[in-house]
């Protein structure tokens, strides 16, 4: 071939390979499917701003924790799911142990404390949360509440308990429970409460609203969910107690993130977890309208009132145990009645 004719012949195929440009390179990314087991109300001010910072619009699947991980086992690699936004962790490992999660980068999970993921970095913490006990103020004072969880087998809390035994985070605490002191103790425990006439709600929210509306004087629930309702109800005689340092009533999980290992839009999944972890994103999950779970990203502070997260002292457990650790929970569960 003749030099000129060479040119020519270059010339030719750069301007086709622009002119085909549009087709042939990657198109971007315009929406994500999210599957979010946190409830509409308290992380749709988060999905907004994502959406208003990045222009990629969100289409969230809401739904509990549990019932979205039975959806991705179900569906596989067929999943259209491209991020998978837990309540809890233990659920996380039990999609991220069958391959449905891919691998987080390092520079995202190091962007948390250590016990808030996992080695495998096949999800990452999003925020903290403490079990607590909820007390009438109006019934009860700080000094009349029992020092541990397992107190409330006493007598005297005979029709004062409430709680949501099908509620992932209660079943994490029994599950963390069980682990740590054995299956005879906790059964034990659940026989005694059952024994106290406990009341069964369906949420959290519920067992609140209950203890301010005097049905029961106590329920176990996380931490924050008093503060969602006293955005609303300033005057709910409602707060929280923590029992004793180390006392298995004072669990503290966390609300975890991971890419789904099928996506076809890992770059802008990737994106999503990276916005939940910044400290835009912490500051909403901190401090949004009647949110109060504690930033796990440092420089973002807590609500106002909330005790430092270091001083909230829980049990010593590997939250990475809670997707092996759940069955015998919900096993002991529905063999007490308490969830059919």
């Amino acid at each position: 071939m003749k030099k000129g004719s060479a040119i020519v012949l270059a010339v030719v195929v750069a301007a086709l390979s622009l002119a085909t440009g549009a087709a042939t390179a990657p198109a971007q990314t315009t929406s994500l499917t999210i599957y979010s087991g946190r409830e509409q109300q308290l992380v749709k001010p988060i999905m907004d701003r994502f959406t208003k910072e990045t222009g990629i619009e969100l289409k969230v699947r809401y739904a509990s924790s549990t019932s979205l991980a039975t959806a991705l086992v179900e569906e596989g690699s067929n999943s259209p799911a491209d991020v998978y936004w837990s309540q809890e962790p233990g659920t996380l490992g039990l999609v991220g142990a069958r391959g449905l999660l891919a691998r987080l980068p390092q520079a995202t999970v190091g962007r948390v404390p250590a016990r808030f993921s996992t080695r495998s970095r096949r999800w990452v913490g999003t925020s903290a949360r403490s079990r607590v006990l909820v007390y009438n103020t109006n019934e009860l004072r700080p000094s009349d509440l029992p020092a541990s969880v397992w107190g409330l087998t006493n007598a005297t809390w005979r029709g004062k308990i409430g709680i949501a035994p099908t509620n992932a985070s209660f079943q994490a605490f029994l599950g963390a429970t069980i682990h740590l002191y054995g299956e005879a103790r906790v059964r034990a425990w659940l026989e005694g409460v059952r024994a106290n006439d406990v009341r069964f709600y369906p949420n959290n929210t519920t067992v609140v609203q209950a203890v301010g509306r005097g049905d029961v004087e106590v329920g176990l629930v996380n931490h924050y969910y008093l503060y969602n309702l006293l955005a609303d109800t300033p005057s709910l005689p409602v707060r929280n107690h923590w029992f004793r340092n180390g006392d298995p009533g004072n669990l503290v999980l966390a609300a975890g993130v991971g890419v789904v290992a099928s996506t076809q839009k890992t770059a802008a999944a990737r994106r999503f977890v990276d916005f939940l972890l910044s400290k835009t994103g912490q500051r909403l999950i901190a401090r949004g309208p009647g949110a109060a779970e504690y930033p796990l990203v440092k420089g973002v502070p807590r609500r106002p009132g909330l005790p430092p997260l270091d001083s909230v002292k829980g049990p010593k457990y590997n939250l990475g145990r809670l997707s092996a650790d759940i069955a015998p929970a919900v096993k002991m569960l529905l063999e007490e009645g308490f969830i059919r």
